[in-house]
């Protein structure tokens, strides 16, 4: 393990990361909101620490191994988070504890979008651009902005790759160098976000809104800048501009890539791609269900209205946003129920969405049916195929290893969580916000988690970054094996 090399490395990237300080100062100064100060001192406190990790080990320069990229995307996220934390401790609006303060900062980042803030509406601009920023930053993942604009680290850039992008595979690249890919990324990312930026302002948002929810909508967090979410603007057109662009981020990027690449334009990859075809398919099928059940219980609202409550929300929470326009907490017990279920599934692999991912879920189902078919003819060979190409059973055995762990840590946190007084139903609905990167839940966390105890806030923000981190990439650290020789 090459522990000097990874202090170098996370010194470089705290002292990257306290950069970003300076957009909220400056949000802070053009509205004069008196934001600025707590900013610009926790910008100064991050970079003397990046420095002060760094020096000492400027020149240790070695190759990293897989392990040691594991240990580096789990030591950053730490870091980080932890570092996030500090503007809202010594802000003086919101005036929240430490405990909130962690809790706000793992959420923003990891794009969770649970928020023990309340009063939205009357907190300083800059605050609540931080919030917004934070998601965004998260979003595609800081290590791979990272390599992609920093080749200075010296690293080997395909292990913080494959420990940070989410999906079952994950040796495939964009192009053939990983600085490149990440960048391709990042430029698709960027893109989608100034798109999605104009259309939310040309939709009616002010402008300030239109940047801030452009954030949190492409990196599928669902923070807002006001207490109502999306239900605050009442506009049909912004929330389908909504759906549409939630939609957008929860497809795998690399089809972005390759439907716009510079070779031309190839709309066709799109239903080519399996996994994209069954993700449209579990959406369809979801709105489907929301929308009869709540034509029939909802008599006193028009079908328009109907249909675009159905639509905003099974995309919102299906697909690990978490925004709402609607106390969807209060529908027929049924509904949010499924679309909690729903957000298990979450967006394709290589999106910024939560959750197992499509692709997983769509291996788990076809593994199921050739265990039917074995049953009848016990003797004959099944391929699973993904693409017309069949899928080795180390994959297939990935894959359900990935299940089989995530199921567990659903199972210890929630009992976790009751542990600390918490009822049965909002515990279980935390920790599926939480896991699944979501936001909302049932119970004491329909609406907030400022009400729960500092310790279920503690096991939240763990299971926030299992999450975040696909089980296996903070799990692994956990394990014997990871600290031999």
């Amino acid at each position: 393990m090459q522990f000097r090399s990874i202090t170098r490395i996370v010194g470089i990237l705290l002292a990257f990361f306290s950069v970003s300080m300076l957009a909220p100062a400056l949000v802070a100064l053009i509205y004069r909101d008196g934001a600025g100060v707590a900013f610009l001192t926790t910008f100064f406190i991050l970079l003397i620490c990046g420095v002060v990790v760094w020096f000492p080990n400027r020149h240790s320069k070695h190759e990293l191994k897989s392990r040691d990229g594991f240990l580096i995307v789990v030591l950053f996220w730490i870091v980080i988070g932890s570092a996030g934390a500090i503007p809202f401790f010594i802000s003086d609006a919101p005036s929240i504890s430490l405990t909130d303060s962690f809790f706000e900062s793992f959420s923003a980042l990891t794009t969770t979008g649970a928020t023990v803030i309340v009063g939205l509406d009357h907190l300083p601009k800059a605050i609540l651009f931080y919030r917004q920023f934070l998601q965004w930053f998260g979003g595609m993942g800081i290590i791979v902005l990272a390599v992609a604009i920093l080749p200075v680290l010296g690293i080997g850039g395909m292990q913080l790759y494959r420990a940070e992008i989410p999906g079952p595979v994950k040796d495939t690249k964009v192009t053939p160098r990983i600085a490149e890919t990440a960048k391709a990324l990042w430029y698709i990312y960027l893109s989608i976000t100034i798109l999605c930026a104009l259309s939310f302002w040309l939709a009616g948002m002010s402008l300030f809104d239109a940047i801030c929810h452009s954030f949190s909508t492409i990196a599928i967090g669902g923070f807002s800048t006001h207490d109502e979410s999306m239900g605050y603007f009442n506009s049909y057109l912004i929330d389908m501009i909504t759906v549409i662009f939630l939609l957008i981020s929860s497809c795998n990027f690399t089809l972005h890539y390759a439907a716009f690449s510079y070779e031309g334009i190839h709309p066709k990859y799109y239903w080519k791609d399996r996994e994209f075809r069954a993700f449209i398919f579990i959406q369809s099928l979801l709105f489907s269900v929301c929308f009869l059940i709540l034509y029939i219980h909802q008599s006193d609202k028009s079908s328009f209205d109907t249909f675009f409550q159905a639509l905003f929300q099974t995309v919102s929470i299906s697909t690990t946003a978490g925004f709402t326009t609607t106390g969807f907490s209060d529908w027929p017990l049924f509904l949010p129920v499924l679309l909690l279920f729903s957000s298990f599934i979450g967006g394709c692999a290589g999106s910024t969405g939560g959750g197992l991912k499509v692709i997983r879920v769509l291996l788990l189902t076809l593994q199921g049916i050739r265990e039917m078919k074995r049953l009848v003819h016990p003797r004959a060979l099944y391929p699973i195929k993904l693409g017309g190409t069949p899928l080795s059973s180390r994959v297939i055995d990935a894959v359900w290893g990935f299940f089989s762990t995530y199921t567990l840590v659903f199972v210890v946190c929630m009992l976790a969580l009751i542990a600390t007084g918490m009822d049965e139903l909002s515990a279980f609905s935390a920790v599926v916000a939480t896991l699944n990167n979501l936001g909302p839940g049932l119970g004491e966390v329909a609406v907030h988690f400022a009400d729960i105890n500092d310790g279920a806030k503690w096991i939240l923000i763990v299971s926030m970054l299992f999450g975040r981190l696909e089980i296996f990439t903070l799990l692994i650290l956990f394990t014997p094996t990871f600290w031999k020789n």
